[in-house]
């Protein structure tokens, strides 16, 4: 058991979120990332289609009372069972310290991914937790409240949907590839024409997490998006993608994941070993 952590829950809760994730070096900190996403999920239906606050944070964002609702959830349950560990969120936009002594360890969370479409009664959206350890993420849960899924993955297990293990399509041909192809800026319209023609749709959801998890288990076939990600909108669903056997780098081939990168800066590429490269050297 990982230093700082609490004994198992027990009863027919903890059996059931025992049964949505697996992992050995990482079992309890699993266990919470996935009952938190089902806690918060609570909270986003709740809440949904029944909004009270809605503010702008940007040219194209918005925050709800949810996020700071889930965030606020998932930040003192954290600080409980693990308070050396750190925490990273979209509201809270910094690493902060949870406790006097550091693990190492840092906990990351987009409380809402999709916000835009919560708010506007689209029912495409998530919370995604993620655990950083040693500059990688070792436990990624996205959960979709809507449709009661929980995808969850763990550095040493499977990735898994509802309990059921996931694995990235692997289509022959490229013509027959679904994708998001979020690129854009100078000398990328030409290449993103040209990535378009060649494959079968693209479709933009509006949520990150959910669409690169939707990539792990096989409904869409690529996601690639350019700068405009943060570290909470990847973290979980590209451990996810990763362990079903996508392979994830960023849009120029290099790591996806840096704490280093700043927010809004990150980029993504997910897509099965087969056509990985394929769609990299169209969009690089």
């Amino acid at each position: 058991m990982a230093s700082g952590s609490a004994p198992e829950p027990n009863g027919e809760a903890a059996d059931r979120r025992r049964k949505l994730g697996r992992s050995d070096a990482f079992g309890p900190e699993l266990d919470l990332a996935i009952d938190l996403a089902h806690q918060a999920g609570r909270i986003q239906m709740e809440h949904y289609e029944r909004l009270e606050q809605i503010q702008a944070k940007g040219p194209r964002d918005v925050v709800t009372e949810v996020d700071h609702l889930c965030e606020g959830l998932v930040m003192r349950a954290v600080q409980e069972r693990f308070p050396s560990d750190d925490f990273y969120a979209e509201e809270i936009g910094e690493v902060a310290a949870l406790g006097s002594a550091k693990s190492g360890r840092v906990w990351i969370v987009d409380p809402l991914d999709g916000t835009i479409n919560y708010a506007n009664g689209i029912p495409f959206f998530c919370i995604s937790i993620a655990l950083v350890a040693e500059g990688r993420p070792v436990v990624g849960v996205v959960y979709d409240p809507t449709r009661d899924e929980t995808f969850a993955g763990a550095i040493d297990g499977p990735s898994l949907r509802n309990g059921a293990p996931v694995k990235v399509a692997d289509k022959e041909l490229l013509e027959d590839v679904v994708a998001t192809l979020a690129v854009g800026g100078r000398g990328t319209v030409r290449k993103r024409r040209e990535a378009l023609k060649a494959i079968r749709a693209h479709r933009s959801m509006g949520s990150a997490a959910l669409t690169l998890a939707y990539v792990a288990c096989g409904r869409f076939d690529v996601y690639a998006q350019g700068a405009g990600l943060s570290a909470w909108d990847v973290a979980a669903a590209g451990l996810i993608a990763e362990r079903a056997g996508a392979t994830v780098t960023s849009l120029d081939g290099g790591p996806w994941f840096d704490l280093a990168y700043p927010a809004k800066k990150w980029s993504c590429l997910a897509a099965s070993p087969r056509h990985h490269a394929t769609i990299l050297a169209m969009l690089k």
